[in-house]
C-alpha cells in the first residue's frame, strides 16, 4: 500500500475507486466500504484509494471554536486509532493506496464541490466513489449522498451508497464503541470492531508499590495523547513486549487505596514474567472487562482482592484464546 501525505504527489488515474472519511476505528462498517472499495477497483482492473484525515476533524474545529470564543477548548472525541494504527489495519485489507489530508482549520472551510473538484476528480481521478448510508462532508457538513450524485453525474463518476452495517441488528459506528469501552463493555466493543481493542505505549518506571505487593507491574505511558483507554478498573489483557506476547491484567485508575487523589495511572501485570522492560515500547490488547476500581480497608484486603482477580483473569483468558 502506498501512503500519500501530500496530494501533489499522487499520480491521477481515472479509473480509481475511492472511499473519503475519518474512519476512526477501522471498525467492521468501515472494513464493509473499504472492502468495497478495494473489490470493485479489482473488477474495474482500477485503483482503491482510501482518503482520510489527521487530525481528527473534530479535534481541530473544537481548538478553532474555543480559541474564537476565548474559552477553553471543547473535549473533541478520543480517538479509536491513532494515523498509524489507522494505516496498519488499512494494509491487509488490500488498498492499493492511502491519501492523507492534513485537516485544518482553513482546510474544513472548502465547500463540497471544491473538495470534490480539487482533490478527487483532477488531482486522483474517479471512476466510482463509495461511501456510507450517513456520509456528510464540505463546509459545515453542507452535502450528503444527494449532492455526491449529483457531482457524479457531472463528472461522470458513479456512486455507492453502503447500507448501514449491523451486528446484533445494531449499526456498527464509532461513537457506539467509544461509548462501550467507557462502559468498560470490552467483549461488545471487540465485536463491533472486529478485532481487540489495543492501545501502545512506553513501560515507565512508577513507584515499585506493585511489586512490594507480589503484583510487579509495567506502568504505560500511552503515546498518543488523546488515544481512548476503557474506563477504571481491571482487565483481562494480551500484551506484546517486542516480539513476545503474554497474558496479563490491567489496571486503570487513580489507587484509591493509598491515595485520596492521584492522577490515573494504567498499568499492566503480566503472568509469569520478571524481565526488565523500562523504556520499552509495549502494546496492550483489551480481552474483557473484571471489574470496577475500588478502595480497600486494609492492604491485606487489596491483596486478596488481587489474586481473585489473577485467577478470574486466568478464567477469562482461557475461554477466550
Amino acid at each position: 500500500m502506498k501512503v500519500v501525505t501530500s496530494i501533489a504527489d499522487i499520480q491521477h488515474n481515472k479509473n480509481s475507486v475511492i472511499s473519503v472519511g475519518t474512519f476512526d476505528g477501522v471498525h467492521r462498517a468501515h472494513q464493509k466500504i473499504i472492502g468495497e472499495v478495494v473489490s470493485r477497483a479489482k473488477v474495474r482492473s482500477g485503483r482503491s484509494v482510501i482518503v482520510t484525515f489527521e487530525p481528527h476533524p473534530k479535534e481541530v474545529l473544537a481548538a478553532h471554536h474555543a480559541s474564537s470564543n476565548g474559552s477553553r477548548a471543547a473535549h473533541p472525541p478520543e480517538i479509536l486509532t491513532t494515523l498509524q494504527e489507522k494505516l496498519a489495519l488499512f494494509e491487509p485489507l488490500e488498498v492499493d493506496a492511502a491519501v492523507v489530508i492534513a485537516f485544518t482549520y482553513e482546510f474544513s472551510r472548502k465547500s463540497f464541490r471544491d473538495f470534490y473538484t480539487e482533490y478527487i476528480i483532477n488531482r486522483i481521478g474517479a471512476s466510482e466513489v463509495i461511501e456510507g448510508y450517513d456520509h456528510s462532508f464540505g463546509r459545515d457538513r453542507e452535502a450528503g449522498l444527494k449532492e455526491l450524485l449529483e457531482l457524479g453525474t457531472e463528472f461522470h463518476f458513479s456512486v455507492v451508497a453502503e447500507q448501514p452495517f449491523k451486528i446484533d441488528n445494531e449499526i456498527v459506528g464509532s461513537s457506539r464503541i467509544r461509548s462501550l469501552l467507557l462502559e468498560g463493555k470490552i467483549r461488545e466493543a471487540n465485536k463491533l470492531l472486529g478485532r481487540n481493542y489495543s492501545f501502545s505505549g512506553t513501560v515507565v518506571r512508577g513507584d515499585m508499590r506493585g511489586r512490594t505487593l507480589g503484583f510487579p507491574t509495567a506502568n504505560i505511558h500511552v503515546h498518543h495523547p488523546r488515544k481512548l483507554v476503557p474506563r477504571n478498573g481491571i482487565y483481562a489483557v494480551r500484551v506484546l513486549v517486542g516480539s513476545s506476547q503474554h497474558f496479563g491484567l490491567m489496571n486503570v485508575g487513580v489507587l484509591p487505596t493509598f491515595f485520596d487523589s492521584h492522577p490515573r495511572k494504567i498499568e499492566a501485570y503480566i503472568y509469569d514474567f520478571d524481565e526488565d522492560i523500562y523504556e520499552q515500547p509495549i502494546s496492550v490488547e483489551c480481552l474483557d472487562w473484571i471489574r470496577d476500581e475500588q478502595k480497600f480497608p486494609t492492604v491485606d484486603a487489596l491483596i486478596a482482592q488481587m489474586n481473585d482477580d489473577k485467577r478470574n483473569g486466568m478464567k477469562i483468558i482461557k475461554s477466550i484464546t
